[in-house]
């Protein structure tokens, strides 16, 4: 009884749907007439399409990104500031503050910034520092996705920080008191004792990372919508473009497919290796 509510919810708004946009994948749709049954052909013009594997290859670009960036800056800064006794909880917040503003603000801060007349680059060139004068960083498609990729991890390796310090915290002191006795510096107490005490929670954050570094759409979507000339399009913004754009919502719901079979095989890798390697121990 307690739990139905939910359930109600999810079933309306995720496993409905849900199972719904398998039914549509196999269809012609424009989202209004009656949907016309065409089989596999939605997944074929999707396997084949240049659109997608361009999208494609930039979530796997961007997943190798966070996996490393992110996550380093994350367990760093962690590290560094379980060793500070004083304004600690100050830091925390000052870290955290970038994920709980809402996205579109903080891309239209950014996008101010980034600006090429009168950003940061505009600013530095009037104090006489022109080496980023006239660099269009949303606008150069060598320096698009790029450009999106450090501003969402300004956002989000805050997050990472506050996960991995609370985890750190955890650990026994008495393990470091007995590294010190030893001759242990900094660096072999994070190697030999951190990171082996937080190997759940990274390995963790690792599989959550993958899986959003797939379904990333908020910051691009807003920044560049997919531009200039596809150098920042992702699966998600593809499957939006063809369904809100395109009217084509049966081959949207392909794509949506796509994404759905990489996640499950993500978390199914996960638990699978979790459970041969016993990550839990």
């Amino acid at each position: 009884m307690f739990v139905a509510p939910l359930l109600i919810v999810n079933l309306l708004v995720i496993t409905g749907p849900g199972a719904a946009s398998i039914v549509f994948s196999f269809t012609d749709w424009d989202g209004l007439s009656t949907p016309a049954f065409v089989g596999l052909a939605n997944y074929a013009e999707m396997l084949s399409s240049g659109a997608v594997l361009n999208a494609f290859v930039h979530n796997i670009l961007w997943t190798i990104f966070f996996l490393i960036v992110p996550m380093a800056m994350g367990l760093v800064g962690a590290f560094l500031l379980s060793r500070i006794r004083r304004g600690q909880i100050l830091f925390r917040v000052l870290f955290f503050i970038p994920y709980v503003l809402a996205t579109v603000l903080s891309a239209a801060i950014w996008r101010q910034i980034l600006d090429p007349e009168a950003g940061i680059g505009a600013a530095l060139a009037g104090l006489g520092i022109p080496f980023l004068a006239d660099v269009n960083f949303l606008g150069n498609p060598s320096l698009a996705l790029g450009s999106v990729a450090f501003i969402n991890t300004w956002q989000w390796w805050g997050f990472l920080l506050v996960i991995f310090l609370a985890s750190m915290q955890a650990v026994d002191p008495a393990l470091y008191e007995a590294a010190r006795l030893d001759g242990a510096g900094p660096a072999r107490e994070f190697w030999n004792i951190t990171l082996p005490s937080i190997r759940p929670t990274f390995v963790f954050l690792g599989l959550m990372t993958v899986v959003w570094s797939f379904l990333v759409f908020d910051y691009i979507y807003v920044l560049t919508q997919g531009g200039p000339a596809g150098s920042t399009d992702v699966l998600s913004t593809v499957m939006y473009r063809e369904a809100f754009q395109n009217q084509r919502h049966g081959y949207a719901s392909s794509i949506a497919m796509l994404l759905t079979a990489i996640s499950a095989a993500t978390v199914l890798g996960y638990l699978l290796l979790r459970r041969k390697l016993k990550w839990d121990v």
